[in-house]
């Protein structure tokens, strides 16, 4: 594994120890209707906010703070996140480490003193991605950018309920340092990642990397940081909007019952040694989309539909989200020359 990506301490989303109290939670058969609240920065007038101040101010009504009730067998606790409405009608969508292993999430509003209750309508481990609903109405939807807006050096604005302190979320600003990031996580590969040195923390999970115009373009999900052989500074990540709108979309299919089949190529993979870059074809199944499209063990896999492939998890990323009879484009380096295939995907074997 890459020295950066060894470093990545999994997600940011961490699980703090304190009393819960579930009476201070609103009956789930309330509906809420969403008042206006206060802006994060304060004593600020419209004419003489800065541009972040007034992202931060429109985004202020559409992110929301969670708390998740947790046993993992040995104690119980609370873990705290942030989430980001997309619907008025009550749809939130955080991270799905956030709410993993929750018998009972709440969310609270900016401006508000009391939580209501939360349902988890579905959740995608391998994406990290959760989609929540609470009896509500007229939410501030937040506004998200067109998919393959988001560029490298781009103004970025990271917005969410740091170390879970009291009051409003915490702001921080940064720029995008790089797109199509993979790293690994204890649920496989993230890929199509968002880079940004903008300052992220624990309790940052599920909230919104914003660009300069208040778009959301990307949920913060993981930060790196350094162990004894090596270093890591401002680097977090945040899942792009381009994978974000797209889970979103299989969250909501997974809620109303549909069962998706994922695409299936039929390789392994083993990672470089020699410092290059890109992954190696170790195996290819007999009659695979991979044999009929002459991938070959050997190859070097260097992209697939443009992600850059490192190991066999990032392979799987790679084409996590795509479906049976997709044909994706893969970029490779057999005996020295580049080249490209076309493979057709089939759907996953059971196992």
């Amino acid at each position: 594994m890459l020295a950066l990506l060894s470093v990545v301490s999994g997600f940011i989303g961490g699980a703090l120890a304190l009393q819960i109290d579930r009476g201070s939670s609103s009956g789930a058969d309330e509906v809420y209707s969403q008042v206006t609240a206060a802006p994060v920065v304060s004593d600020v007038q419209d004419a003489d906010a800065s541009v972040v101040a007034q992202v931060a101010q429109r985004l202020a009504n559409s992110i929301v703070t969670i708390s998740s009730d947790v046993d993992d067998g040995f104690s119980e606790g609370e873990a705290t996140g942030t989430g980001v409405v997309v619907t008025s009608n009550g749809e939130i969508i955080t991270n799905a480490h956030v709410v993993e292993g929750a018998s009972e999430v709440r969310v609270r509003f900016a401006g508000d003193t009391e939580p209501i209750v939360a349902r988890v309508l579905a959740a995608d481990a391998g994406n990290d991605l959760a989609l929540l609903k609470v009896n509500a109405t007229n939410l501030v939807a937040a506004t998200f950018a067109k998919p393959g807006s988001v560029r490298v050096g781009d103004q970025a604005i990271a917005i969410g309920y740091a170390l879970a302190l009291d009051g409003g979320p915490s702001v921080t600003t940064g720029i995008v340092s790089a797109l199509k990031r993979t790293i690994f996580t204890e649920s496989g590969a993230l890929n199509s990642l968002i880079q940004t040195d903008a300052a992220i923390s624990s309790g940052n999970s599920g909230g919104p990397l914003a660009n300069m115009r208040g778009e959301v373009i990307g949920i913060n999900t993981a930060v790196a940081r350094g162990d004894m052989n090596s270093a890591a500074n401002n680097i977090g990540f945040a899942i792009s909007v381009d994978e974000v709108l797209a889970v979103l979309e299989q969250l909501r299919e997974q809620a109303a019952g549909t069962t998706r089949d994922e695409g299936f190529l039929g390789v392994s993979l083993e990672a470089r040694s020699d410092g290059g870059v890109g992954s190696i074809i170790a195996t290819v199944q007999p009659n695979s989309p991979a044999d009929l499209a002459d991938i070959r063990v050997g190859d070097i896999v260097l992209a697939v539909d443009g992600e850059p492939v490192n190991g066999q998890a990032g392979l799987v990323a790679a084409i996590r989200d795509r479906n049976p009879g997709d044909t994706i484009s893969i970029d490779l380096v057999r005996t020295g020359e580049r080249l490209s295939v076309n493979a057709t995907l089939v759907a996953r074997p059971q196992e």
